[in-house]
């Protein structure tokens, strides 16, 4: 989860037995976006936004040819947070990181 995911968005996965891991707990709060990313990607993690920025980045990744595990976009005022729950729920149960290797999805489903 990058930074700026509410937190009850994280809450509400663990609540549904996903594995969740934010910038916060792996102690890499306030790291530039390009370094979250390459994180996300050397966990083996798809990483999941609502920053713009990230979103560019990512984008920018696919066109150069640069790999990253996969990103997940939610714009903040695109979807409710429940609902991003299970969205996020129906993608970590049903994908693997092959299918989402250098990869933009976005939410709502």
């Amino acid at each position: 989860m990058d930074e700026n995911v509410p937190r009850q968005i994280a809450v509400g996965l663990r609540l549904r037995d996903i594995d969740v891991l934010t910038v916060q707990e792996d102690g890499r709060a306030g790291i530039a976006d390009p370094e979250v990313l390459a994180r996300a990607t050397e966990l083996q993690r798809v990483l999941f936004s609502r920053d713009d920025d990230l979103l560019a980045l990512a984008h920018h990744r696919q066109k150069v040819g640069i790999d990253f595990s996969g990103v997940v976009y939610a714009h903040p005022q695109s979807i409710n947070i429940g609902d991003c729950v299970k969205d996020l729920e129906v993608i970590a149960k049903a994908s693997t990181l092959e299918d989402t290797l250098n990869q933009v999805q976005y939410l709502p489903l």
